[in-house]
């Protein structure tokens, strides 16, 4: 059974289609990705998923649960991390999580039990009666989830989990978050733009422009590239990029800085290129295949260069919400 179906979803705010058609499937106890850029319509699609906006054609299904006529019930089946803090910090831990208990109707009787569950496999339990504001970033994210959890959800949504962290903290995050994933069975649907917390997920949607642009597990994805990675830097490279085209016949795309070709055998590539080409070469790497590589191919752009401005992406819905853009 799906936990989430999702058949050609669409939502617009005025002329702006943040999510565009899109269909997708997430399987039981499976962990998936939304891998795109700021704006790519990831946190659009969650909103809508978690009936927090309606959508403007299609039809979605969480935990069996129509996200139109059945929002309460798709409402007590999944948990919510937002991407931005959402704890109260004048309250304690423990007080947080008594009163996300009361708003989502768990039993009086096993408040108390759950919430130290919780708290211990966060390894904040120890720190329950700390208020919340004393907490660093990664102790605030670990409270967020497990209060995510504490009705025991069929989903748990995660929105840019990691977002502002630190790489040590982040990866901790990630190892609570696959261990609850195991141990509870649970459906995890995560987004982010951060392509190694994207290695995590069984599959990957790669959502730009509102658009899904690709979908499969991330070995898949990275064979689509299916070639070595040869990205150059030299003294000129549009004249180094003229000459690749003219003498090797690849089509150079630009990354930043450099020059990305794609070639086969790429260790006999670099030192033929560099003996060959009339322009002095400043650097020369090559790697496998990574996701990057990837949403490049699909996209023609890495995806750090297109992360929109959120403020302004809500400034501009508010625009057209106040002037009749509503859906």
């Amino acid at each position: 059974m799906s936990s989430i179906e999702v058949i050609h979803l669409t939502k617009t705010f005025g002329p702006l289609a943040a999510v565009d058609d899109v269909s997708f499937r997430v399987e039981d106890g499976e962990v998936f990705g939304f891998l795109g850029p700021n704006g790519a319509g990831k946190t659009t699609t969650i909103n809508v998923l978690c009936t927090l906006m309606r959508p403007t054609t299609g039809r979605a299904k969480v935990a069996g649960y129509d996200v139109r006529s059945q929002r309460n019930a798709v409402r007590q089946s999944v948990g919510l991390v937002f991407q931005d803090p959402s704890l109260d910090d004048e309250l304690t831990a423990y007080e947080n999580l008594q009163f996300h208990a009361h708003v989502y109707h768990v039993p009086r009787s096993e408040r108390a039990q759950r919430i130290e569950e919780v708290l211990h496999v966060v390894e904040l339990w120890e720190r329950r009666n700390s208020v919340v504001r004393t907490f660093s970033g990664g102790m605030k994210r670990r409270l967020e989830i497990a209060r995510g959890l504490l009705h025991r959800p069929r989903v748990l949504f995660l929105d840019e989990p990691t977002l502002g962290l630190d790489p040590q903290t982040r990866e901790h995050v990630w190892q609570y978050v696959l261990e609850l994933q195991r141990a509870q069975k649970i459906t995890i649907f995560m987004t982010t733009h951060y392509m190694d917390e994207a290695e995590h997920c069984d599959r990957i949607a790669i959502i730009d422009h509102g658009k899904i642009v690709a979908l499969d597990t991330p070995e898949t994805l990275k064979r689509m590239v299916g070639v070595d990675i040869v990205t150059v830097q030299t003294e000129d490279n549009e004249r180094a990029a003229r000459e690749v085209r003219e003498r090797y016949g690849l089509e150079p795309q630009r990354d930043d800085t450099r020059l990305r070709l794609e070639v086969e055998a790429g260790a006999e590539f670099i030192p033929r290129l560099v003996r060959e080409l009339g322009v002095a070469v400043d650097s020369v790497d090559l790697h496998r295949p990574t996701l990057d590589d990837v949403f490049l191919k699909l996209t023609g752009h890495v995806i750090r260069e297109e992360q929109a401005d959120p403020l302004a992406l809500m400034r501009l819905q508010g625009r057209l919400w106040r002037g009749g853009g509503r859906r």
